[in-house]
């Protein structure tokens, strides 16, 4: 991820061949989901069928059995422990919102602490849970990718984007990155207002794709110019996937 000195530092992503019309796809898709009448009236249950399934679809693409994201137990007990954290997760966002403008890094550790609270040896979750790896840079990108969150000025679909496929290469914790950067992103797009509802599933769209997402992600971290566009458009392509499965939610609420 690039950081010139002056203006927009995402500003050269939307440059890259066919970002532009990618971003203006994902804006106008997810306005029609926005202008269902459903979600117009009860968009709070529809938001929060949404949210269930991007938690089983963000679980299942970190390894989460397909039994344990196809339907949820009716006793409510969960024990997949990645399915867990996803859920965990999901319920927390609208609380974790306004920590997420203000103090992006603190939302983070907040987002790994829910993630990953089972996936962490019990003796070692004080020392572990909530705590960036040490590792050469970690502290660095995500600082910077602090700033960026927090200055705003970039196209919402490609700051979402970029703060996914960021913490994806960045993998700043030990355990339940996927997850936390898969929230993060949702978190971006409630924001900047993309999606200030929580409407889409873009999980879902990522899920569809796992191969592509995997591939697209790795050519983020790459850092080249086809491997960052290639990020964006299967970013921005699992965003109208996203609104699709919103839609079939609304027409099934209606």
């Amino acid at each position: 991820m690039s950081s010139p000195n002056t203006g927009d530092p995402l500003a050269p992503l939307v440059e890259l061949p066919g970002v532009a019309d990618a971003v203006a796809r994902v804006r106008d898709t997810v306005a029609t989901v926005h202008a269902h009448p459903t979600n117009r009236h009860g968009w709070a249950s529809t938001a929060a069928e949404a949210s269930v399934r991007a938690a089983r679809a963000s679980a299942a693409l970190d390894g989460a059995g397909t039994a344990a994201v196809t339907a949820l137990p009716e006793d409510g007990v969960v024990s997949d422990p990645i399915l867990a954290g996803a859920l965990r997760v999901a319920e927390d966002l609208g609380r974790l919102l306004p920590v997420w403008r203000r103090a992006p890094l603190q939302a983070l550790a907040r987002l790994h602490v829910l993630a990953a609270a089972d996936l962490v040896p019990e003796p070692d979750r004080e020392s572990v849970l909530g705590r960036p790896r040490s590792g050469a840079g970690v502290a660095e990108r995500l600082e910077l990718l602090a700033r960026i969150v927090t200055t705003g000025g970039s196209p919402a679909p490609v700051l979402v984007a970029v703060v996914h496929g960021e913490l994806l290469a960045v993998a700043p914790f030990d355990a339940g990155n996927g997850v936390v950067a898969r929230a993060a992103a949702r978190l971006t797009a409630l924001s900047t207002g993309l999606d200030p509802k929580g409407l889409a599933v873009p999980e879902v769209g990522h899920l569809r794709r796992s191969s592509e997402y995997r591939e697209a992600a790795a050519g983020f971290a790459g850092g080249s110019p086809d491997g960052l566009a290639r990020w964006l458009l299967h970013c921005c392509d699992a965003w109208e996937l996203g609104a699709r499965e919103a839609l079939s939610i609304a027409k099934a609420a209606s």
